[in-house]
């Protein structure tokens, strides 16, 4: 009885171990968090247009003559359009990302005048000029941009130069009106002031609103007088990056 006992133990620890050994061994793995999207890095390219909503072209002036004459010049600062692509590169993946960026569009305006003249307190002639003016502008924007996620603010100057010429002027008096053919053309230096924000819908893929103050000078032309046009533009685009 006592060896059959002794057996009988034998076998039930060794029929314990075999269970335990089989039991599966618990363990921890930790697995890392996948980092944020980043919006908005490397190159790009974009579309954008708006409108043109004034250019400055100076107040209203008065020319008085000797006798008391007077002719009153007032600018027609009309609303125009833009349109136009950018291509450009983001560098940095932190908050703040310096931006380099090449800038080309239209911009198309009216321009002219309404005159008055004046003779012994009497109306004696209304004339208004009209032209269309149309612009290319090839700049060189350096931008600040703040990655705040999704949403991307960003503030920047540029310089460059533009191309402008006259299509004709409309000259409409009390008489009629008549048209010229052919215009004048000039090239000469541009500088602007920019400020938007992208929203991205994907990393790569964003719509941004944009404000230019443009200036075109014209160093070209000597007078006792500013002519620089300075141009307020308002507009919309598309974003995407490569």
């Amino acid at each position: 009885m006592k060896r059959f006992s002794l057996l009988t133990s034998i076998l039930l620890a060794c029929v314990t171990a075999s269970l335990q050994a089989g039991e599966p061994v618990a363990y921890s793995k930790e697995v890392a968090p996948i980092p944020p999207p980043l919006y908005g890095t490397g190159f790009y390219g974009a579309i954008d247009m708006g409108a043109n909503v004034f250019q400055d072209r100076g107040g209203t002036r008065t020319f008085t003559n000797e006798f008391g004459d007077t002719l009153v010049i007032d600018p027609k600062n009309d609303v125009g359009f833009f349109g136009g692509v950018k291509a450009g590169y983001v560098f940095c993946t932190g908050v703040f990302r310096p931006t380099i960026e090449g800038d080309f569009f239209y911009n198309g305006f009216r321009g002219g005048a309404d005159s008055t003249l004046t003779i012994d307190d009497f109306v004696v002639r209304n004339t208004s000029v009209t032209s269309f003016i149309n612009t290319g502008a090839f700049m060189g924007n350096f931008i600040a941009r703040f990655a705040l996620g999704r949403f991307q603010p960003y503030v920047g100057a540029g310089v460059g130069i533009y191309f402008a010429e006259s299509a004709g002027v409309d000259v409409t008096t009390p008489r009629g009106t008549f048209s010229t053919s052919g215009g004048e053309s000039h090239t000469d230096l541009a500088w602007q002031i920019i400020a938007g924000s992208d929203y991205y819908f994907t990393p790569k893929f964003s719509t941004f609103i944009e404000y230019k103050f443009l200036n075109y000078t014209s160093t070209q032309i000597n007078t006792n007088e500013s002519r620089d046009l300075g141009q307020h533009l308002v507009g919309a685009g598309l974003r995407f990056h490569f």
